[in-house]
């Protein structure tokens, strides 16, 4: 049978260079075949939870209670065969002042990403490649979010070997667990917060501080 190969992308941080953005930035990948199991637990999860009383449309890491999240991250946990996860960190006052737009930023950021994932995955055991990130208003941050996706992807794969989705994520679970491993990353670069990272750690198959070695902040 033809396999496809889903990449689910997430980000955190802005692109304000200054003071007063993030220190960080993250992009993180959420790397699988189907079929997605953890689909229909987290289904059940939505309307146990609806049926208490909650008013929840779908899950975010960031605006769930903990007890949502220990409940979220218990079916990640559960669901992690066959999974990897991946994540660029940038300490975004390490950026060159001609890397920090949006259109230049996150198409050479991606680019280290996509590396990683084809690493230790090989491309041509697929069919195709099909990658789903967040539905974005039609600006220059979306344009430079696709322009990268193809950039990255048209370096390393095959042509036509590859699409690029863009799924409101309150419609796609997988996109929900992506934004769960990418607040889970940041909480631990960020806070110092363990725990939400170690119920992932297992299937974090890199982790790269991009600008890990540099020494000169840009402001």
């Amino acid at each position: 049978m033809d396999k496809f190969l889903y990449i689910f992308l997430d980000e955190s941080g802005n692109f304000d260079f200054s003071p007063n953005g993030t220190k960080y930035f993250f992009i993180t990948s959420v790397t699988k075949e189907r079929p997605f199991n953890a689909y229909k637990e987290l289904c059940e999860l939505k309307y146990d939870l609806i049926e208490n009383g909650e008013d929840i449309e779908y899950f975010h890491a960031t605006e769930d209670s903990q007890i949502i999240r220990d409940r979220v991250f218990k079916i990640i946990s559960a669901n992690m065969q066959g999974i990897r996860i991946d994540s660029i960190i940038v300490e975004k006052r390490k950026t060159v002042p001609t890397w920090q737009v949006a259109e230049i930023f996150y198409p050479k950021i991606l680019a280290y990403l996509i590396r990683y994932i084809f690493k230790g995955v090989r491309a041509s055991d697929y069919k195709e490649i099909i990658v789903v990130t967040d539905q974005l208003p039609l600006n220059k941050k979306r344009e430079a979010i696709v322009k990268g996706v193809k950039q990255a992807l048209s370096a390393m794969l095959p042509a036509k070997n590859y699409r690029v989705l863009h799924h409101d994520s309150k419609s796609c679970f997988d996109l929900q667990i992506a934004d769960y491993c990418t607040w889970a990353i940041q909480k631990k670069w960020s806070q110092n917060e363990l725990r939400p990272y170690s119920i992932i750690e297992p299937v974090v198959f890199s982790e790269f501080d991009i600008f890990r070695n540099g020494t000169e902040f840009f402001y």
